[in-house]
């Protein structure tokens, strides 16, 4: 139910903004912008200044995709990494959740999303062809397919390990360690690293 008194077009538009948030629907929105403007002037002077500074200085990494300030990110540029072990994830906190299981020393690609073709979102969209040029550099030889255990995340990974195979990579995927149905973002460290460990043939 909106409201009896009329807001003030900022606080509209304050609210719309935060509506935008997975899972913040209007009444969530309007509780964080009165919060901000009534009790954390001063952190949402911050937040604002923050989320300017995030959307002008951040871009995609060439080689991974994921947020960097420079054209190629810290972990493509890292020598130590493994670069014959290219890792697929669905989104940058998916990529976090892998490193933090320090079960990992490969490489990734972030595809910034999953195949979903109720949505409209198919390979095109996620631009496998790129995808498939990173894992082909001749380099990689084994992609370890980590996106989520969705019906999307497999759907993902199916038309992803049949245009890798197809290219004569060795392709596999995560145990099923991780429950059918989640997310990585939400899965424990040391689950993520066992099912690194436990990696079957895609």
């Amino acid at each position: 139910m909106e409201p009896l008194l009329p807001e003030p077009e900022p606080l509209l538009a304050l609210i719309e903004a935060l509506r935008r948030l997975p899972g913040v629907g209007v009444r969530s929105a309007r509780r964080m912008a009165y919060h901000l403007l009534q009790h954390d002037p001063q952190g949402a002077d911050l937040l604002g200044r923050a989320l300017a500074g995030a959307t002008q200085n951040l871009r995609h990494c060439a080689r991974c995709n994921s947020f960097s300030e420079d054209e190629i990110c810290a972990t493509c540029a890292n020598p130590r990494r493994d670069p014959t072990q290219l890792c697929i994830v669905e989104t940058p906190a998916d990529q976090n959740m892998i490193e933090s299981s320090h079960g990992y020393r490969g490489l990734y690609y972030v595809l910034m999303g999953r195949v979903a073709p109720l949505e409209g979102v198919g390979p095109r969209e996620l631009d496998f062809d790129r995808v498939l040029r990173r894992a082909g550099d001749g380099v990689v030889t084994e992609v370890i397919l980590a996106t989520n255990f969705t019906a999307e995340g497999e759907t993902t990974a199916h038309f992803l390990g049949e245009a890798l195979r197809e290219r004569g990579l060795s392709v596999t995927r995560l145990a099923r360690g991780v429950p059918a149905g989640s997310e990585l973002e939400y899965v424990d460290a040391g689950t993520i690293a066992w099912a690194l460990m436990e990696r079957k043939s895609a």
